[in-house]
């Protein structure tokens, strides 16, 4: 039997969930909190789909096939009691950027209703990072006031601080990047012929993602500018913002890598926190400024210099 979401490398945090709802004393929000790319939302539509009924063999009930009846409603948006919260389209069929007060009004709606099924009701909000301050606040008041019978898994990719308020109100599940014998496993899964070892740094789903030429000199130029911090030279600084300002991808794909080295510097170095908390508010910023890759690399970088906890 082939499961119809399959996960490597995070059997431990599913054994987590699954003694929790053991247990009888379910939390109603999970945050799911981990670096992008490596199966968080597989991971909580995978705990969706088995909250609603869906199994697996014994020994992976998490596993369900694709002709399970309650995984394939989950799979086709289907299933009267799952809501699985994303961006939506914009009038031009592109991304909006956040997900909007609107939608997270129509999603707390969701949770006034019983059950259709007599289960749960179960929702997804990926991620805790498009929501804007609006939005933020709005979901406060499912999480503040959870009905009976509810579910919530928020994924959070860590590129914005959450708000207080919200952490306080979840328990939370981090998972952590892949190591190299799961990377390759799920890349052969994923019919990806790259080497793990040179990119995605433990998530799979960026190594697909990133592949481009474009997103490889990116990430090479993150790495070459965290290297020599905390002065970089000119030269070291202008490629950065070249590369990082190619296109979309490519910012991301440097941001994330610029997150990533300072996030593994904290852990080292605590006080180094204050340089990614600052750095990710950074990249809030122009985010809401909509500013164009160039700029808002030599925004980031600009501010990276001048952060307080660099040393």
């Amino acid at each position: 039997m082939t499961a119809a979401l399959p996960l490597i490398g995070h059997t431990e945090a599913e054994r987590a969930f699954e003694s929790a709802a053991a247990s009888g004393r379910m939390h109603h929000a999970w945050m799911i909190e981990g670096p992008s790319g490596i199966g968080k939302a597989r991971f909580a539509l995978r705990c969706a789909a088995w909250l609603l009924g869906a199994r697996g063999p014994d020994k992976a009930p998490f596993d369900a096939p694709s002709d399970d009846p309650v995984m394939s409603r989950c799979l086709s948006s289907g299933h009267p009691d799952l809501r699985v919260l994303t961006r939506e389209l914009n009038d031009k069929g592109k991304l909006k950027q956040d997900i909007s007060i609107e939608q997270i009004r129509t999603f707390n709606e969701f949770f006034t209703y019983r059950p259709a099924l007599g289960g749960w009701r179960v929702g997804i909000v990926d991620s805790l990072d498009e929501l804007n301050r609006n939005s933020s606040n709005a979901i406060l008041k499912t999480l503040e006031e959870p009905p009976n019978a509810a579910i919530m898994f928020l994924i959070n990719h860590g590129s914005r601080p959450v708000l207080p308020t919200i952490r306080s109100r979840c328990r939370t599940l981090r998972l952590h990047p892949l190591g190299h014998d799961d990377m390759a496993a799920v890349l052969r899964l994923e019919g990806f012929s790259g080497d793990p070892s040179e990119i995605g740094h433990g998530r799979p789903g960026l190594a697909v993602e990133r592949s481009s030429e474009t997103c490889r000199i990116a990430t090479n130029a993150a790495g070459t500018l965290m290297k020599s911090m905390p002065r970089p030279n000119d030269a070291v600084v202008t490629r950065a913002i070249q590369a990082a300002g190619a296109d979309a991808e490519a910012f991301a794909a440097f941001r994330d890598e610029v997150l990533s080295k300072l996030a593994e510097s904290a852990i080292e170095a605590p006080q180094q926190s204050r340089t990614w908390l600052s750095t990710v508010k950074l990249v809030g910023e122009t985010d809401e400024l909509n500013m164009d890759p160039e700029q808002a690399a030599a925004k980031m970088i600009s501010g990276l210099l001048s952060a307080p906890g660099r040393t």
